[in-house]
């Protein structure tokens, strides 16, 4: 029981949020055979909006504000980023999606590095090496096609990054929620103007993803799925943003490799077969990872 004592918080916040974000795509996965990526994103998020507006009415934030900015520019980066997950995963299958969206750990160590001088120590280097190593393993990159979608999914990987930094510039200025709340409204007024600008504007086949036509959900079954994914995400989006304001970017980094078992576990529980002892490895290897500077020093 000591060593659960001595978890570090920032730590506890990402297990539990890479947990639900894996359950959102697996979710996401489901509901891309009748939407838009488009469409998954606007209604996940104009849910969220009303979630977090009823949580902000029961109990006001305290933190002042300031720099909003940096609040607008968290949540650009935030919807940038979903949009195009949301994407790969409609496209590629979903451990390759949820994959490629890990690279925003090697972004955020890069982008700390260099905009918030942040150190890197020993054990954390070696840890974030041991992570890579682990999804080498499970993606075995070097026979992976890297397609125009993949492109796209390492894209957003990036733009995750820039999201979970902007997290920390404004994390002692602004409520966790209303964080959340910039990314969840940009996250549904920037959808709803591309579904608008549809009809007016012609795009070229790559970037048709974000000029669908908007097609009102009529199944009762969808809903459901779409009110649970956008209550997850919700819940997901505050866990990790806790996350990324109470410890080290890049010692959280390290830690959301995790999204990838459990994501490689829902997609065996919709049908994906059961990984190869390579994969099996890598996910040992994560876990290592993370067990390994996920404890605070005594």
């Amino acid at each position: 029981m000591v060593y659960f004592k001595n978890l570090d918080s920032g730590v506890a916040y990402m297990l539990l949020a890479a947990l639900i974000s894996a359950l959102n795509g697996a979710l996401a996965k489901m509901l891309s055979e009748d939407m838009s990526a488009l469409e998954i994103v606007f209604f996940r998020n104009i849910i969220g909006v009303f979630l977090i507006l009823y949580a902000l009415k029961h109990t006001p934030p305290t933190l002042s504000g300031g720099k909003i900015y940096l609040l607008f520019t968290r949540g650009l980066f935030g919807f940038t980023a979903m949009i195009l997950f949301f994407y790969t995963i409609t496209t590629i299958p979903l451990g390759e999606a949820i994959t490629l969206n890990k690279t925003s750990p090697l972004f955020v160590a890069i982008l700390a590095y260099y905009l918030l001088g942040e150190h890197l120590s020993k054990r954390s280097v070696f840890a974030l090496l041991v992570g890579f190593l682990g999804i080498m393993f499970i993606t075995k990159p070097f026979g992976m096609d890297v397609s125009y979608e993949h492109f796209l999914g390492i894209l957003g990987g990036f733009f995750a990054a820039a999201a979970y930094t902007t997290i920390k510039k404004i994390k002692d200025i602004y409520d966790s929620r209303i964080i959340v709340l910039s990314f969840v409204s940009i996250g549904t007024l920037l959808p709803a103007l591309l579904f608008i600008s549809a009809s007016f504007i012609e795009t070229p086949q790559s970037l048709s993803f974000l000029f669908p036509e908007f097609i009102m959900p009529m199944s009762i079954s969808i809903w459901l799925l779409i009110g649970f994914m956008a209550i997850i995400s919700t819940l997901s989006q505050w866990l990790l943003t806790k996350a990324y304001s109470a410890s080290n970017l890049s010692i959280i980094g390290v830690v959301s490799y995790t999204n990838i078992p459990f994501a490689i576990g829902f997609g065996f529980i919709l049908g994906d077969s059961l990984p190869d002892i390579f994969t099996f490895l890598g996910i040992f290897l994560i876990v290592c990872a993370g067990v390994l500077i996920g404890f605070k020093r005594k």
